[in-house]
């Protein structure tokens, strides 16, 4: 056959869905190819957007989600979104064009190394340099951008080579099953647990993949020890449970810093040193540490491990259950943190009926969206101030349904992947929350969304300047640099689309709007301006919390 149908062919294997891209000259024979595939091509506005969606596919799925471009710009508009990816440990499967190779070795036209552009933002990248090493290449490539820890891996695929012909087949893939936590280890992590007296789980981004979350559940209130998540992990366990303390990583002190300050003993699930930094919560090196991940974990002076449990994470907490259930549990009073778990939710809800013209507050905002949201609706953070306010005041009922960019934080995220979210889950209320400056980093593909007919809402927090980075300017020195612009009429600009287009300018109205916006049959952009003077009033009293515990 020609190497463009074993290509697709591969990629069928595979269980590929959707290919997220905007294609070129050189990999037209691909595309020709996709089209006798059951495989769904995606036509995108901007690299950059596909890659984002693909990016929300795989955190969502577990499976490579799959952008394409082509060579020369269209790979390099790739780039942010593929490192967004590989940094927030999520399987994407990159596929580029490439010229011809009779002119690959010099000076041609639009020809760059794409390969080695890409090899510092992925955990593998190759090129396709004989059409029979297409199924071992395509295989490989998933294979890594699957196992644990996740992230991207490029394909490129010369023009020539697309049309060669080649007798091969596709490598149908096995599943991969990891070996068990080793016996002295979970001997040392029991033997830790029973010790402490004040021990505390960190439950990062891999508890809540492959299945951790269940056991987490077990382990805490078998345990009785609190939860506290990271911006990554919401939802490992329900926000309603009492072992639930909810989100850190504010870096300002919150009510859940006193739980992390008392702690002797830190049992981090699924921790990545890329959320949040342990200086923030381990000053000093005083709290002995119990990691749990799929991988060894990352040498830093502040997070110094005593027992390292490096297998499936699931599997370790089954076997620390197994273990508690035959000798009986340590019991920990969770009750001796009511105080901090109450003092979080009357925060959450202080501005609930607040109705103010004008300017809505953060807090307000969240509180609406939340009581729109059913527990299995997603919402995609975008990058800005917009996101450490959703850290602290959204909390989940579900593992994976409030996707946060916490890696390598690029702005430009949410609207695309909210497209993504949607086509995978399309009985469910998908909400972008962006503010103004990110979702015009890809506001082009609020198109896409109605092209395909993709019914999101996108909720555009406006300040009109970069509010995050006036909020940490204003924190560090008192004054900040010029970081103001002017923004289009938002509520036209979605019309001209073809969406549906709200602006809120009441507070009392915005979960009737955002009700309506879910309610009416197209995309829709609501937006609102947003009292971001509640930055600093935040920043100001979370530094004046005094512990209760």
């Amino acid at each position: 056959m020609k190497a463009s149908d074993l290509f697709v062919q591969c990629l069928e294997t595979e269980g590929v869905e959707y290919i997220f891209g905007l294609p070129g000259e050189e990999n037209a024979d691909l595309m020709l190819s996709l089209k006798k595939s059951d495989i769904k091509f995606i036509l995108c506005r901007h690299e950059q957007a596909a890659a984002f969606m693909a990016n929300a596919y795989g955190r969502l799925t577990g499976r490579a989600g799959v952008c394409l471009a082509t060579l020369g710009p269209g790979a390099t508009n790739l780039v942010t979104g593929v490192a967004d990816a590989n940094m927030d440990r999520a399987p994407v499967v990159v596929l580029t064009g490439q010229a011809d190779t009779r002119r690959m070795h010099k000076e041609s036209h639009q020809a760059m190394d794409v390969v080695g552009m890409f090899e510092p933002i992925t955990n593998w990248a190759a090129s396709i340099a004989h059409q029979d090493n297409i199924p071992e290449v395509i295989r490989k490539a998933f294979k890594v951008a699957e196992m644990e820890k996740p992230g991207a891996c490029l394909v490129e695929l010369p023009e020539d080579l697309a049309a060669a012909e080649t007798d091969k087949q596709a490598i149908a893939p096995v599943k991969l099953r990891r070996p068990g936590p080793d016996h002295k280890s979970i001997d040392q992590a029991i033997a830790l647990i029973k010790s402490a007296k004040t021990p505390v789980i960190l439950a990062g981004n891999g508890a809540v993949r492959k299945r951790a979350s269940a056991q987490l559940m077990k382990f805490a209130e078998c345990t009785g020890i609190p939860v506290i998540n990271t911006f990554m992990g919401k939802g490992a366990v329900p926000r309603s449970n009492p072992h639930c303390l909810f989100t850190m990583g504010l870096q300002q002190r919150d009510h859940i810093s006193c739980a992390m300050d008392r702690a002797d003993l830190v049992i981090a699930i699924g921790y990545d040193l890329v959320e949040y930094h342990p200086q923030l919560w381990n000053r000093g090196n005083e709290k002995k540490i119990v990691h749990i991940d799929f991988l060894p974990a990352e040498v830093d002076e502040n997070y110094r491990v005593a027992v390292e449990l490096s297998n499936d994470i699931a599997d370790s907490l089954w076997t620390l259950n197994e273990a508690f259930a035959g000798e009986g549990c340590p019991k920990h009073d969770i009750n001796a943190y009511s105080e901090v778990r109450s003092a979080m939710l009357a925060d959450f809800e202080e501005y609930a009926n607040d109705d103010t013209e004008g300017v809505i507050k953060p807090q307000k905002a969240l509180w609406d969206c939340r009581q729109v949201m059913g527990p299995s609706d997603i919402l995609l953070s975008d990058v800005g101030a917009h996101k450490m306010w959703i850290a602290r005041y959204y909390q989940c009922d579900e593992p994976n349904t409030c996707l946060i960019p916490n890696g390598f934080c690029s702005m430009g995220f949410s609207l695309p992947g909210a497209i993504a979210a949607k086509m995978i889950y399309p009985d469910r209320n998908v909400l972008a929350m962006s503010g103004d400056a990110a979702v015009m980093m890809n506001i082009q593909d609020f198109e896409t969304a109605v092209r395909y007919g993709v019914n999101i809402v996108v909720l555009i927090w406006e300040d009109r300047e970069y509010g995050l980075i006036k909020w940490k300017q204003q924190n560090h020195f008192g004054d900040h640099s010029e970081l103001s612009f002017a923004n289009p009429d938002f509520v036209k600009l979605a019309e001209a689309f073809g969406g549906a287009g709200f602006r809120v300018t009441r507070s009392g109205d915005l979960r009737p709007t955002l009700e309506r916006a879910f309610a009416c049959g197209k995309p829709a952009l609501v937006t609102m301006d947003v009292d971001y003077r509640e930055n600093l009033k935040l920043s100001e009293r979370l530094g004046q919390i005094a512990c209760p515990i």
